[in-house]
């Protein structure tokens, strides 16, 4: 069956998220959309993905556990898990590789750490929106043996996406999906696109979240075996 899907947004705790990207009002939102899967994919961190999908265990919306990892060169790459405290054993390794520097909320935005109930309970002082010491490499091997999968993030974007900083799709990725940006650009992107679909990968979009309204409608459809955590993940480590 073909499901409803946006598997990459942020919440409030991203510093780039806005405030209002709160547990329950990403649910809601995901809800009132029509979607049927979302993955919440704070940067560098897990700490808010308890209390979403707390929020969406009533509610008949699948919630996958995730991380967008920043990685040494500065490349964005989406992490999935079955379970989020598997989610929560990648922060740990995340939390060790980042450098040692404090969030400037007057710059770079505040970062929440909400209750189920949509509380501020903490604001976390660790710079996240920077680079980790964790190559682009290393993380795909890392993801995969805590159960989960890791992809390249918006290749189409001309910053923090493999194509931009690397120049190419790293060899260590064996899987064939990678993500596009909800607003691609096929015309500009489309040389590329063909060689990357020669080369046997195939493409998917999500919305990137960052404001209740930029959460995708029901447009983005993935083909699945059931509505669940595992089938996406499964799906996704297909290798190519």
């Amino acid at each position: 069956m073909k499901y409803a899907v946006d598997l990459h947004m942020h919440s409030c705790l991203s510093p780039c998220g806005d405030n209002d990207m709160t547990p329950n009002n990403i649910v809601n939102m995901a809800l009132i959309k029509g979607l049927d899967i979302i993955a919440v994919t704070d940067h560098n961190t897990a700490e808010n993905l308890e209390a979403v999908l707390e929020c969406a265990k009533e509610n008949g919306l699948t919630v996958i556990p995730g991380i967008e990892v920043e990685t040494a060169e500065e490349a964005h790459i989406v992490c999935l898990f079955r379970k989020v405290e598997d989610a929560y054993k990648l922060q740990e390794i995340i939390y060790d590789a980042l450098p040692p520097l404090k969030n400037r909320a007057e710059i770079f935005g505040n970062q929440y750490i909400c209750d189920k109930n949509d509380n501020v309970i903490g604001e976390l002082a660790q710079m996240l929106i920077t680079a980790t010491s964790i190559s682009t490499d290393d993380i795909f091997d890392l993801v995969e043996g805590l159960g989960g999968v890791a992809y390249p993030a918006h290749v189409d974007r001309d910053s923090y996406s493999v194509l931009s900083n690397l120049g190419f799709v790293p060899e260590a990725y064996k899987g064939k999906y990678l993500e596009l940006s909800r607003n691609c650009n096929f015309q500009y992107f489309s040389d590329q696109a063909d060689e990357l679909t020669n080369a046997g990968y195939h493409f998917f979009r999500a919305s990137d979240a960052h404001y209740l309204w930029d959460i995708f409608e029901r447009e983005n459809f993935m083909e699945l075996k059931e509505k669940s955590v595992d089938a996406v993940i499964d799906k996704l480590l297909a290798r190519r």
